[in-house]
């Protein structure tokens, strides 16, 4: 029997901890009970949203529409050989525990992206990436539902549509695609991706000869603690905005006045700036404005001190915009998505 809420507070379910609350709730913990769901009468015309870990959203204001909450569970291998093993996991699985079951197995692929907040079903969404890793690099295919029709597909990584924070589920199939299970295609033979300047330096201190995709796991967690708000602490949803991306001209003007500023490579004309840096230099770092701020460690995140509405913190968001367009003429784009 499926659990439908009415008025039902939020605050909770998303890491902001934002107090906004949706119109209906629910909770389903399989595919049987979201086909129910679709094919509820009372809904069939209501706005839907997908809610996984609500650790990359920011409730603008209550939802009017139902909020379906995924807990659709289950790892399991579907084809395996020597080399590779493709691994299936419910949309509702918590991405770290799927990255720490992987890398105790030893399937590597996924190791540079642990501690990242949500669940699966979020991941290609987002296309989530961090210390040199992107989800697009191990993505076999994934399942899921269409809202409307309710009708079933496996969408295979040609039609993803993945770019940088970017993929066919924030486009066009924004708000009509339900994702109910993931399948990446992990290595048995991993190689050891220490490309990131951070995660190099940490190898380094810690004199590790070979490292293993085991040590990459425990050097990425530490990274992320020492930088990172944690939402069970002080809400947040990690990065705010997203890191952008700048052609090689625009970049070498730039550098002419602010010759620190680094840059990391996207193609032969374009390079990728990080936002957090362009915050500092705005002054932004560790600034507070009522009950919301840029957090102390990491000016990237903006933080709810504590009772902060979603409108102080699209306020404070937009301040920064602002400053970072008005010192170095670069338009910054949220990562969070916005609802």
């Amino acid at each position: 029997m499926i659990n439908i809420l009415r008025y039902h507070s939020l605050k909770n379910l998303n890491t902001f901890g934002v107090d906004v609350r949706a119109g209906y709730f629910t909770e389903i913990f399989s595919e049987i009970e979201l086909e129910q769901i679709l094919n509820y009468d009372e809904f069939k015309e209501s706005n839907k949203f997908i809610l996984g870990g609500g650790s990359n959203v920011l409730f603008t204001k209550d939802y009017d529409g139902l909020i379906i909450k995924n807990f659709i569970q289950s790892i399991r291998i579907i084809d395996e050989n020597e080399k590779y093993v493709i691994v299936r996991a419910g949309a509702g699985v918590n991405w770290d525990d799927l990255v720490k079951h992987c890398v105790e197995k030893n399937w590597g692929g996924i190791e540079n992206l642990s501690l990242i907040p949500g669940t699966v079903g979020a991941a290609p969404i987002q296309n989530i990436g961090a210390y040199g890793q992107e989800l697009k690099n191990v993505f076999y295919n994934l399942e899921g539902v269409f809202i409307e029709s309710g009708e079933k597909k496996i969408c295979e990584i040609s039609e993803c549509n993945f770019d940088y924070r970017e993929s066919v589920f924030k486009g066009d199939l924004k708000d009509k695609f339900i994702i109910t299970k993931v399948s990446l295609k992990l290595s048995k033979k991993p190689e050891i991706n220490i490309s990131y300047p951070s995660v190099q330096e940490e190898i380094q201190k810690r004199k590790i000869s070979k490292p293993s995709i085991e040590d990459i796991r425990k050097i990425v967690i530490d990274i992320r603690t020492s930088k990172l708000a944690d939402p069970k602490i002080i809400g947040n949803a990690g990065s705010f905005f997203k890191n952008p991306v700048i052609s090689i001209n625009k970049f070498g003007n730039i550098k002419e006045k602010f010759p620190d500023l680094i840059s990391h490579p996207v193609d032969k004309l374009n390079v990728k700036l990080p936002a957090a840096a362009l915050i500092e230099k705005c002054g932004w770092k560790g600034k507070r404005v009522g009950n919301c701020g840029c957090y102390e460690k990491q000016p990237l995140v903006i933080v709810n001190y504590g009772g902060a509405t979603a409108d102080e913190i699209l306020n404070l968001a937009s301040s920064i915009k602002s400053s970072v367009e008005e010192k170095f003429e670069i338009s910054l784009e949220p990562e969070v998505n916005l609802v």
